[in-house]
C-alpha cells in the first residue's frame, strides 16, 4: 500500500465501538428467549476482513481448560483482502495452525502473495482471547503481519506491521447469525498511517434435515469501511482514500472438506485503488490529481471479483 503521514490517536472511542457491536448484535436477538448459541464451522465463518486463513474469522465456543490445537490448509483463485486483491488477482495457496487453551489463543499463518514489495510469502502471529458474555462471542486480540524476503522494500524499508481487533459474533436460533468488528493499526504497512475498519455480517445456514448427511451449506454476507490517516513526508504526506467494500458468497462443508464461491467488490476508483495499493503494474489513462496521483495511473486491484476457495480444516 502506498500510505503516508504521522500516526494519530484513535478517532472512534472504546464507547463508540462498543454502541456499534451492540447495535449489530444485541437488538437483532432481542425477544429471543429461546436462542442458543452455536458453535460455528469454519465453512461457515462470517468473513470480517481477516487476512489469508485465519481462524480469527471463525467463531469458535471456548472449550474447557484443556489444550486444543486445529489447522487449515488449501488454494484459492484470487487472494482478496478488504476487497484488493494480494495476489495480483492469480491463485494463492495457505495455511494456519492455532492453539486454543479455554478462552486463551494463539495461532500462525503463511499464505503466498504478489506484492509491490516482492515479499517471499506473508507470515502472520495471532494471539488474544474469545470470552462469551451476555450471549455474544467475542473476539479480542492482536495480529503481526511479516513479509519476509521483500527485494523492493522501497521507502517504506518493508512492510511489516500489526494490528489490533474486537469482534463479537451472536447466533439467533439454529440458522441465523450475525457478527461484527472493528480494527485498528497505529502504522499500517509500516508507512506512518494509521488504518482503522470496521465491519458487519450476516450468515444463514440451511437446516441439517434438509441435507445430506455431513453436508453443511452457508449463506454469508458482509461489509466494511476503511479509512486512514496521513502517511509520512517522505511518502507524500496525505491519507490514503477511505472505501467500502463488501461480499456474499456460499460456503459448502463436507466432514473436513470446504468450499467457498464468493463474490467481493469495493467502491474505490481504479485511480485511488492505485493510490491504495501502489499496483506495480498500474497504467496510465486515468484522471490526474497533482497531489495523489500525478500520473493519473489507474489499476483494477479493487474491482469486482469472483473467488473460488477450496481447503482441508482440521
Amino acid at each position: 500500500m502506498r500510505k503516508k503521514g504521522p500516526a494519530t490517536i484513535w478517532q472512534i472511542s472504546s464507547a463508540s465501538i462498543a454502541a456499534f457491536l451492540g447495535l449489530c448484535l444485541v437488538p437483532i436477538t432481542a425477544g429471543l428467549a429461546s436462542a442458543q448459541t452455536l458453535e460455528v464451522s469454519p465453512g461457515g465463518a462470517i468473513g470480517l476482513g481477516n487476512r489469508s486463513w485465519s481462524a480469527t474469522d471463525t467463531n469458535r465456543a471456548p472449550s474447557e481448560n484443556e489444550l486444543e490445537f486445529s489447522a487449515r490448509a488449501g488454494v484459492a483463485s484470487d487472494y482478496i483482502y478488504r476487497g484488493t486483491t494480494l495476489s495480483d488477482h492469480g491463485p494463492a495457496a495457505g495455511g494456519a495452525v492455532e492453539a486454543k487453551f479455554g478462552p486463551l489463543y494463539a495461532g500462525t499463518t503463511v499464505a503466498t502473495v504478489n506484492l509491490p514489495t516482492d515479499p517471499a510469502a506473508e507470515l502472520t502471529a495471532a494471539g488474544g482471547i474469545r470470552p462469551k458474555i451476555a450471549g455474544i462471542d467475542f473476539d479480542l486480540g492482536a495480529t503481526y503481519f511479516a513479509y519476509p524476503g521483500e527485494r523492493l522494500p522501497g521507502e517504506t524499508h518493508g512492510i511489516n506491521y500489526w494490528e489490533a481487533v474486537i469482534r463479537g459474533d451472536r447466533s439467533i436460533g439454529d440458522s441465523i447469525r450475525v457478527a461484527s468488528g472493528y480494527a485498528y493499526s497505529p502504522n499500517v504497512s509500516n508507512t506512518g498511517a494509521w488504518s482503522q475498519y470496521i465491519a458487519a455480517g450476516l450468515g444463514f445456514d440451511l437446516p441439517s434435515r434438509l441435507l445430506p448427511k455431513n453436508l453443511g451449506v452457508s449463506f454469508t454476507t458482509a461489509a466494511g469501511y476503511s479509512w486512514f490517516g496521513h502517511q509520512a513526508p517522505n511518502l507524500g504526506g496525505f491519507p490514503l482514500p477511505a472505501y467500502l467494500n463488501w461480499q456474499a458468497g456460499v460456503t459448502f462443508t463436507y466432514k473436513v472438506l470446504n468450499l467457498d464461491l464468493r463474490y467481493y467488490d469495493t467502491n474505490l476508483s481504479k485511480e485511488n485503488c492505485f493510490v491504495l495499493t501502489g499496483d506495480p503494474n498500474a497504467r496510465p489513462g486515468g484522471r490526474v490529481d497533482l497531489i495523489t496521483n500525478p500520473g493519473g495511473l489507474v489499476s483494477n486491484w479493487c474491482g469486482a471479483t469472483v473467488v473460488a476457495k477450496v481447503w482441508f480444516a482440521l
